[in-house]
């Protein structure tokens, strides 16, 4: 239940704070408050942090967080095939797994955007549980990434990566590689896929 509360709060945590976001915020604290755990305080510590914020300045935030730099974009098959045709192909497989759920994630943002993945855990916690940990390396690599920063956004991240087991020590040795590398690039383009915008949508719903 913990589990299922935080992924989507976080996904709505990690979508753009545009119009909407107080209510937003107001009902993550609620939720939260409604189930109070370990796992939830950094997440209401990142909404502390939110509530207290200028709207607009909250809004900039996020843009130059996540908008400016593929090391912490929130799109998580950039991280382990960045601008090859192999990115692609692992769209496709998020897209047809949402589709084989019945859970259609629309067309405003790629399928491996992490509000979108988070909302899909939430919704489907078997098949959800399965694509986050295939994709724990970016998630890992986006937090590392988020704390160099020092973003409060960082706080999310923790939050989210805590739901999932820990990480083997072959994940780290791959993380270790993929942040000294960084993600692969090729000049390739990834239609039939939108181009990504910097105003993420609120996600998808069933």
């Amino acid at each position: 239940m913990i589990r299922l509360v935080v992924r989507q709060a976080a996904s709505l945590l990690l979508t753009y704070p545009g119009p909407g976001w107080p209510d937003r915020l107001d009902l993550v604290r609620e939720t939260l408050a409604r189930v109070p755990a370990p796992a939830t305080r950094p997440l209401l510590r990142f909404c502390a942090y939110a509530e207290s914020a200028d709207p607009l300045d909250l809004a900039d935030r996020y843009v130059a967080t996540f908008d400016r730099t593929g090391r912490r974009t929130l799109h998580m098959t950039y991280y382990t095939d960045g601008d090859t045709r192999r990115r692609g192909v692992s769209l496709a497989a998020v897209k047809a797994l949402y589709r084989s759920c019945g859970w259609q994630s629309g067309d405003a943002e790629l399928p491996d955007f992490l509000p979108l993945m988070l909302e899909f855990a939430a919704r489907c916690p078997e098949q959800g549980e399965r694509l986050l940990r295939d994709h724990r390396a970016g998630l890992d690599l986006l937090a590392a990434a988020l704390r160099k920063y020092h973003s409060p956004y960082a706080d999310v991240l923790d939050a989210v990566r805590a739901t999932l087991p820990d990480a083997t020590a072959r994940e780290r040795r791959t993380v270790r590689a993929m942040a000294e590398a960084g993600p692969p690039a090729e000049s390739v383009g990834l239609d039939p896929y939108p181009t990504v915008t910097q105003q993420p949508s609120q996600g998808a719903r069933r």
